[in-house]
C-alpha cells in the first residue's frame, strides 16, 4: 500500500524558467530578484528552484488584495524577521 503524496500531480518546486512563465516575466528578471534576495527560492549548488507554495501565496495575495503585491517588500520583511530571530536566539 502506497503513502499518499501531498499535491499529487502538482510540483513542489518549479524551475526559475517555469516560475517566470507562470508570472509572465522574463527568466532573467526572476534570476536577478532571486540573487538580490527579493524573491523566494532554494539554491541547490548552482541551481535555483522556486517553491510552488511561494507562487501560490503570491497568486492568492494578489487575488485578495486591492492593490499591488510587492514581492520585494515581503522578502525584506521575511529577512528582517529571520535576522531578529537569529539575533534573539530563535525567539521572535
Amino acid at each position: 500500500m502506497s503513502t499518499p503524496v501531498p499535491n499529487a500531480g502538482k510540483p513542489t518546486f518549479y524551475t526559475v524558467k517555469e516560475a517566470a512563465r507562470i508570472l509572465r516575466v522574463d527568466a532573467a528578471t526572476l534570476y536577478r530578484a532571486i540573487r538580490d534576495d527579493a524573491f523566494p527560492a532554494v539554491r541547490v549548488r548552482t541551481r535555483y528552484v522556486v517553491p510552488a507554495a511561494a507562487l501560490e501565496k503570491l497568486i492568492s495575495e494578489a487575488a485578495e488584495s486591492s492593490g499591488c503585491v510587492d514581492v520585494a517588500r515581503i522578502a525584506a520583511e521575511h529577512r528582517t524577521a529571520r535576522d531578529i530571530a537569529r539575533l534573539s536566539g530563535g525567539a521572535a
